[in-house]
């Protein structure tokens, strides 16, 4: 049965029981959703990406810029002061992969406070990071076609 509201399903958190991205566009497709967002889908090849939302006719509306090194915990790079290149690397690799899938909209992830620092200690120069990626950020997708 089709969805009637506008939900995209976030296929990063669900149909965890599918293994793979692909397979999860899929039940999703086979749940009604029209659209879905995902997390981080630099793993899986955008064209295989493509062609699987072609085959349903779905839209992905929204990615995220890389989340960093999972492992050390990080959850975005954009306000981490000592990040500032891997957060442009990465936003480019959003752009592009953004682009072969067709999606408009691209999460710029912060982040979090970087393991052992005291938040209230580093909060003014994270936030003054951030402000400057954002504005670096939107110069950069101002030029996207």
């Amino acid at each position: 049965m089709p969805c009637p509201h506008n939900f995209a399903a976030n296929v990063s958190w669900l149909f965890p029981e599918m293994d793979s991205l692909l397979q999860r566009v899929d039940a999703a497709a086979c749940a009604g959703f029209r659209a879905v967002e995902v997390a981080w889908p630099y793993d899986t090849e955008a064209t295989e990406l493509n062609k699987t939302l072609e085959k349903y006719g779905m839209e992905l509306v929204l990615i995220n810029t890389p989340p960093g090194n999972k492992e050390r915990g990080e959850r975005g790079l954009g306000a981490d002061p000592k990040q500032r290149a891997e957060f442009r690397r990465g936003l480019d690799q959003a752009v592009q992969y953004a682009k072969a899938v067709h999606c408009k909209r691209i999460h710029l992830m912060a982040g979090r406070v970087p393991t052992g620092l005291d938040r209230t200690t580093v909060a003014m120069e994270m936030e003054a990071t951030f402000v400057e990626n954002l504005k670096y950020a939107a110069d950069v997708l101002s030029k996207v076609d």
